[in-house]
């Protein structure tokens, strides 16, 4: 360990992909990188919180151990992501790993099998280092409605890392894991990419299965894949894809969702970047536009061609998207009772209805319950056609007019947040504020095109994103285009933790 961490005294800034060729040589052993890894956990997590369960030490270095035999053995399959660690959202099934969606009403909730993109990724050798904070259900911008407390930004631990996936991020941000999975329903990934400056990426709908993803609003969400690299980002989206039979919305991803590392990657010449006036309209921040806008000129000087343009329905997607996001809530939040699974109030004779309201009283948050009965109400009768309806009619019309402009456009970009992020609590008295922190990034999933957030620059020593969106199945363009930036960019801060 001593000579290790004399030459990686933080391991944890190598990308995956060199450390993947260095462990599969042998120059770097896996068990001395988990070592190191979970040493800077017991440094920083204290301040951060972004884990709600850790796998034990001793599991975590025997699986490391593996790797390095079968190395040194030169026997036994070695998958492209041997020895990695990854941290998984706490909405993902993982099997006899608690899995509590950041509720109560699953504190001890422990399945019985993998969802499918862990038992992928598991295939390929990646080790789970353990389970990240969220907001409840993925119920947030902000990871601060975490029955487990909130999750803090390591670039100012006043400050919220961004959410649902709020927990993921900031581990790869804190260097507390080297790539995280999130999920994205409505921003979810993208969001905490850009408050804690890491890439993450919402695929294409069905791309990713969604097997073993606890649901909050099926028709929206998506796995994703979180890191500090687009190159890496890329490696670990490419064996999560695939279609699978236990999900009948999941597809076989055509070769252009790939990307791969070539002379020419950095070549934008001809490549027609749209930017929507409406991702730069009420409610950002000057200093939000200012480092976009000086992205997109990089970009111009790479060879891409920028022109402004519009997407008018785009000011309705955000009501549009939380009336069926909350809609599709009500109805998946039902299954927890506490009568088959979850918390249970100690048995006083209540009836059956009394146990109900309890437990779902007791084990719910704030958020969770606003938005069950938000949505129970624009399902209800005399209103279903009022809000409902007029919310998926607008969802076709958005489709319609995004596809009008990839005719133009081989991308479109813009913000991925329209502010910095905020202090801690500054937010949760007013939901509504909250809300409209979403207003760039639900389009992607309403439309279910693919979408990024790169880290473009900083303000006031906050981080700040750029938002890449394509064609439905063209993730391997907005890579090349990621890529093609971050490398102009070239962005070297790191969060002093």
């Amino acid at each position: 360990m001593d000579s290790f961490h004399s030459y990686y005294p933080l391991p944890s800034r190598l990308s995956v992909s060199d450390l993947c060729d260095a462990i599969r040589r042998g120059s770097i052993k896996a068990e001395d990188y988990m070592a190191s890894t979970l040493d800077r956990i017991r440094r920083v997590e204290e301040k951060v919180h972004a884990f709600i369960t850790i796998v034990e030490e001793s599991t975590l270095l025997e699986r490391a151990r593996e790797i390095d035999r079968r190395v040194r053995d030169g026997k036994g399959f070695l998958g492209a992501l041997a020895g990695i660690p990854i941290a998984v959202k706490d909405l993902i099934c993982t099997k006899g790993l608690r899995t509590t969606c950041g509720s109560r009403i699953l504190e001890g909730y422990i399945p019985t099998y993998n969802a499918t993109v862990i038992e992928r990724l598991e295939e390929q050798g990646a080790i789970i280092l353990g389970k990240t904070n969220m907001d409840e259900f993925a119920m947030g911008s902000s990871t601060e409605f975490s029955y487990f407390g909130p999750t803090r930004n390591p670039w100012d631990l006043s400050r919220v890392p961004g959410g649902s996936s709020g927990g993921s991020a900031a581990a790869v941000a804190a260097l507390e894991a080297p790539m995280a999975l999130g999920s994205d329903t409505g921003g979810s990934i993208r969001c905490p990419a850009s408050f804690c400056s890491v890439v993450g990426l919402k695929p294409t709908y069905g791309l990713v299965s969604r097997f073993g993803l606890i649901a909050y609003a099926n028709s929206l969400e998506q796995i994703g894949p979180m890191t500090r690299t687009v190159e890496d980002c890329a490696l670990l989206f490419s064996h999560m894809v695939g279609r699978d039979p236990l999900d009948s919305t999941s597809v076989e991803p055509p070769k252009t969702v790939f990307f791969s590392k070539k002379d020419d990657a950095m070549d934008l010449v001809g490549l027609k970047v749209g930017i929507p006036k409406e991702f730069f309209g009420e409610g950002i921040q000057e200093s939000v536009a200012k480092t976009v806008r000086k992205a997109l000129e990089k970009l111009e000087s790479l060879g891409a061609q920028c022109e402004e343009t519009t997407i008018p329905s785009i000011q309705y997607a955000l009501p549009a998207y939380y009336i069926i996001a909350m809609s599709e809530a009500s109805s998946n939040l039902a299954r927890y009772d506490g009568l088959r699974y979850g918390l249970r109030v100690p048995d006083r004779g209540y009836g059956w209805n009394t146990i109900f309201a309890e437990n779902r009283r007791l084990g719910f948050g704030p958020e969770v319950k606003r938005r069950i009965i938000l949505g129970t109400y624009a399902l209800s009768a005399g209103y279903f056609d009022k809000y409902y309806l007029k919310a998926q009619k607008i969802r076709t019309i958005l489709r319609m007019e995004f596809q009008r402009a990839f005719k133009r456009f081989d991308v479109l970009a813009g913000p991925s947040m329209p502010i910095l992020p905020f202090k801690i609590g500054e937010k949760v008295g007013n939901p509504l504020e909250m809300y409209m922190c979403d207003v760039d990034t639900v389009p992607a999933n309403l439309t279910g095109l693919p979408a990024l957030s790169l880290p473009c620059g900083f303000r006031n020593g906050l981080p700040v994103g750029i938002q890449f969106m394509a064609q439905a199945f063209q993730e391997g363009l907005i890579f090349r285009v990621a890529y093609a930036l971050e490398k102009s960019l070239d962005l070297r801060e790191e969060p002093r933790l």
